[in-house]
């Protein structure tokens, strides 16, 4: 995994709005007292739900809110890559998954394909609408490869479908995630393969209670 960093360029501050106030509250609330920097992912989170990046201004307002060192925060936002270390895509966030069964299954080509269309990984496009990374294994394997787009999964992707979508968000429009080729779950592509008869699961088999063995003396 690649070294994360703070972004050079850094606003001058940063203050939670109302609403996301109450819910940095709120999340403080579900902890005892003492224990209150447990809540230092959600209040994250909700910086950059806010902003769509956590700057540096922002995680000294969560080490403040938190009554905890500024390290201590900065050790947690650069470890995990659901926080954007910079600024990103004002439409869609792209966070493609690079580790082997992606890799196996085409995610080069879609970064390819991604660099060619937005630029280069962990910046913005010219127009500011599309960023993209690559991130770490993000639990899809069955479907790779993947990509997170904003908050959602789209799997089984190729170049060609992966442009669909960008297309989509480019026309102001939100494509709905899951598989591209219109796979159920984490079942083989073309559709299960097991337990494939209707009566296993339609309740046709199931006998009476009387009728099963040692019902009687039970």
């Amino acid at each position: 995994m690649s070294v994360r960093r703070l972004a050079k360029d850094q606003p001058a501050a940063f203050a939670f709005s109302e609403k996301s106030l109450e819910q940095a509250r709120w999340w403080i609330g579900k902890f005892p007292p003492g224990r209150q920097q447990s809540a230092v992912v959600p209040l994250l989170w909700l910086a950059q739900k806010q902003e769509g990046w956590v700057s540096e201004p922002a995680l000294r307002a969560v080490a403040d809110m938190l009554e905890m060192p500024v390290i201590r925060v900065l050790e947690v936002v650069t470890f995990y890559t659901m926080f954007n270390l910079e600024p990103v895509g004002r439409t869609a966030v792209i966070q493609v998954c690079g580790t082997p069964p992606c890799a196996l299954r085409g995610a080069s080509a879609l970064m390819a394909m991604l660099e060619e269309r937005i630029g280069p990984h962990n910046r913005c496009s010219a127009d500011g609408r599309f960023s993209w990374e690559e991130v770490e294994c993000m639990g899809a394997c069955v479907t790779a490869p993947m990509a997170a787009i904003n908050d959602y999964y789209y799997e089984d992707l190729t170049p060609q479908s992966l442009a669909a979508i960008l297309d989509a968000f480019t026309a102001g429009e939100t494509p709905p995630p899951g598989s591209a080729i219109g796979r159920q779950g984490c079942a083989p592509e073309g559709g299960p393969l097991t337990l494939t008869e209707p009566s296993l699961t339609d309740g046709s088999r199931a006998k009476p209670l009387g009728t099963l063995p040692n019902a009687a003396a039970s």
